[in-house]
């Protein structure tokens, strides 16, 4: 009797957003997003009643990944963000680079060596130099992400220094109560988290084929502020926030690739 799954489900839960990518014989059936919102168990019930409806969940192996992977009691295994990320990153890249994944809580530098993780460095827990960061101060400035990005691309970047979220965020409320402009902070918030992901480059000792992945390969101004900054090409897909998923449901396929 063959008992091997139809589906195979990887489930990344970030900080700030979760994504999910099934697959089916070895190709990508299904993938979305939902918010983590303020509690993972709560975000990963409402994956599984995702996949339910969508008709995967009664006969899928799953693997969980991300900042709330433990969360995910179905699960069959969880696995790290940098194993998942890793493999991810080869399937859609196909080549051997350097990972930048700039999430909600960290941001990873991920070295990829004939589809194996080769090394890595994270961050320290300081938000400052991720996706959070931006997060919260378009808030202050009263803009959504996007808005955020449209306004940070018409801006001359003003100078934000603190190396602590605290300090920096204090910093930003003082260009708004000097009555500075928007998209002039907006680029100088953009520009401070480049700053610190382009630190983290060099301790790494990033050279060449960069790739990014998470939230912010979405963003065209974050990825060409981040390539002037490193002075080398940062690429990216339209399916790399998805890398930490995807390798998720080739590690429960037990593939390094997609056919």
């Amino acid at each position: 009797m063959n008992t091997t799954p139809v589906y195979f489900t990887g489930i990344d839960i970030g900080s700030t957003a979760s994504k999910t990518v099934v697959l089916k014989e070895g190709k990508i059936e299904d993938y979305f997003v939902l918010p983590t919102g303020w509690n993972g168990r709560e975000t990963a019930n409402a994956i599984l009643e995702q996949l339910k409806s969508r008709g995967y969940a009664d006969d899928m192996r799953c693997v969980a990944t991300g900042y709330g992977r433990i969360c995910v009691d179905y699960a069959d295994k969880i696995v790290t963000e940098i194993t998942c990320h890793g493999k991810g990153g080869w399937a859609i890249f196909k080549k051997n680079m350097t990972i930048i994944d700039v999430g909600g809580q960290d941001t990873k530098m991920i070295k990829v060596v004939d589809g194996q993780v080769a090394d890595f460095l994270m961050n320290d827990k300081c938000a400052a130099g991720t996706g959070k960061f931006i997060e919260v101060m378009a808030t202050r400035l009263g803009a959504d992400l996007n808005e955020m990005y449209e306004l940070a691309a018409k801006g001359q970047p003003l100078a934000i220094s603190a190396m602590c979220t605290v300090f920096a965020e204090s910093e930003v409320i003082g260009h708004i109560g000097s009555g500075e402009k928007r998209e002039d902070i907006a680029a100088g918030v953009i520009h401070s988290v480049a700053n610190r992901v382009a630190n983290l480059a060099a301790r790494f000792g990033v050279e060449e084929n960069i790739v990014l992945t998470g939230g912010l390969c979405e963003s065209p101004y974050f990825i060409q502020t981040l390539s002037d900054k490193l002075e080398h090409k940062v690429e990216t897909d339209a399916f790399a926030r998805y890398a930490g998923a995807l390798g998720a449901a080739l590690t429960a396929a037990k593939r390094r690739d997609l056919v």
